[in-house]
């Protein structure tokens, strides 16, 4: 974003929002959490409504760049390190703050259509890779080939999603998790006569 105000605003967006959650949420808020007044934020947001969808847009920019950094010369490498950088202390999973707000944030997606759209893209961004690598796979023969590509990607961004809503709701941490998934993509995934997958 090449508007240095409006990025700051956003960044100030970010910070407030896991001080202080969605709901109780201002435009003062924000301001105190950035060199920009009040008036500052207004010139570029008429509302709230108006600067959280733009914020909403930039922390899918942010979520689309952090994909980026899955790696793995196999489908079975780069659904390892998928699920590592989501589920493990190694990758970035949200922070205990701004999964709180964050769970805000769904709370008001019945009934805000802009907030449940951008939503809806964050999880098809992860759906979508989750789809992807797991095609590869199946492919390449390096995944059992009654892996069906679609129905396993539902059923693995459900679960992660339900890690970070665990997380936030009962303090439960994603790890265990994430060897319970590679385990499950031991047993249900790989083919057997496939080369073995170093951990």
């Amino acid at each position: 974003m090449d508007d240095e105000p409006a990025t700051e605003i956003l960044r100030a967006t970010y910070r407030a929002l896991c001080t202080h959650g969605y709901a109780n949420l201002t435009l003062q808020d924000i301001a105190a959490e950035s060199e920009l007044s009040k008036a500052s934020i207004h010139y570029h947001y008429e509302s709230k409504d108006e600067l959280f969808a733009a914020f909403l847009e930039y922390l899918y920019e942010r979520h689309t760049d952090h994909f980026e950094s899955i790696d793995g010369d196999s489908a079975p490498e780069r659904l390892r390190s998928l699920l590592s950088l989501l589920l493990t202390e190694e990758g970035d999973a949200p922070v205990t703050e701004f999964g709180t707000a964050m769970l805000e944030v769904k709370a008001q997606a019945p009934y805000d259509d802009a907030i449940r759209a951008r939503l809806e893209e964050f999880d098809e961004l992860l759906f979508g890779h989750l789809r992807d690598i797991l095609a590869d796979g199946v492919e390449s023969g390096a995944f059992d080939d009654r892996v069906e590509p679609v129905r396993d990607a539902e059923l693995l961004t459900a679960t992660i999603t339900g890690a970070h809503t665990r997380e936030v709701a009962i303090d439960h941490g994603p790890d265990r998790l994430y060897e319970a998934l590679t385990e499950y993509e031991r047993v249900h995934l790989l083919d057997e006569d496939a080369p073995e997958v170093t951990h």
